[in-house]
């Protein structure tokens, strides 16, 4: 009897020593990815019979197991992807801040994105500008077959706007087939205005230039209030504040960086070099 007294407790202890086993086998700690659990998988688990101290240990023992046939990696050599940054081995010439401007964010261009834009804004009325012209026509001739050039005239205040109306009449015009010598027009709008003291300031004095070089009345008022042409004036009034351009003539590459002859180093040989520069940039992204 004795023995049978001290035999129940004995039972007692052993049996919940084995619960306290089970509970820490059957709740190990999961890794950070199997933390998230259902709802329906919460019920389930709810609803399922409390397995038996017997099962948890085997199942536990089979986790272990498993675990432990995986092989130790072997050690490797690490080797880290490196984006290769061409522009950045370069010795550049020309220094953001100084020679250019970087516009942030990047801003659109008149063209599509199949070519590097370069876009002169400017006015018929600027003297630096007509200082520019046989440069930039010079540079225009001779440029990488993936630059697009183009020009945005500036609309700083009425004057200037009915200039950029000219200039987009005189775009559709040429792309029309109307006027047949576009370089020849162009130079005749610097003449007018820097030669002759001709400032056109009406539309009259406009449509008479225009008739030098064979566009009929009808055709000129046709395409001067023409909705395309009051779209592109629009377009420009959009880039200029965009790319915060303040004076002209200023060179801006690609809708991201903005010069002009001053900043690239105070002539206009220094400006075409950094245009240059600027579009090897971009053709190394």
């Amino acid at each position: 009897m004795k023995h049978l007294k001290w035999f129940g407790p004995l039972v007692l202890v052993l049996g919940l020593l084995s619960l306290a086993s089970c509970s820490k086998e059957e709740a190990p700690d999961a890794p950070v990815e199997e933390m998230d659990v259902s709802e329906e998988s919460t019920e389930a688990a709810d609803e399922a019979p409390v397995a038996s101290a017997e099962e948890a240990a085997s199942e536990t023992l089979e986790l272990v197991e498993e675990s432990a046939s995986e092989a130790e990696p072997v050690d490797e050599a690490i080797v880290l992807a490196v984006a290769e940054t061409p522009a950045a081995k370069r010795d550049w010439k020309f220094k953001e801040g100084q020679n250019y401007v970087r516009l942030v964010p990047t801003q659109p261009t008149v063209g599509s994105a199949d070519k590097i834009e370069v876009a002169e804004l400017f006015w018929y009325g600027c003297p630096a500008c007509y200082d520019l012209e046989p440069h930039i026509n010079k540079w225009a001739e001779t440029k990488d077959p993936n630059v697009r050039f183009v020009r945005i005239p500036a609309l700083f205040n009425a004057v200037y706007r009915l200039h950029g109306q000219l200039y987009y009449t005189e775009e559709v015009l040429v792309r029309n087939g109307v006027i047949k010598d576009p370089a020849g027009f162009r130079a005749a709008v610097f003449q007018e205005y820097h030669r002759r003291g001709n400032r056109l300031t009406s539309e009259a004095a406009i449509q008479k230039l225009f008739a030098r070089f064979g566009v009929s009345a009808e055709q000129f008022q046709a395409t001067w209030g023409s909705f395309e042409v009051n779209q592109k004036l629009r377009v420009a009034g959009d880039l200029l504040r965009r790319y915060g351009v303040r004076s002209v003539p200023s060179i801006v590459v690609n809708g991201k960086y903005r010069t002009n002859a001053t900043e690239a180093g105070g002539s206009y040989p220094k400006l075409i070099e950094v245009i240059d520069e600027l579009t090897v940039r971009e053709g190394l992204r």
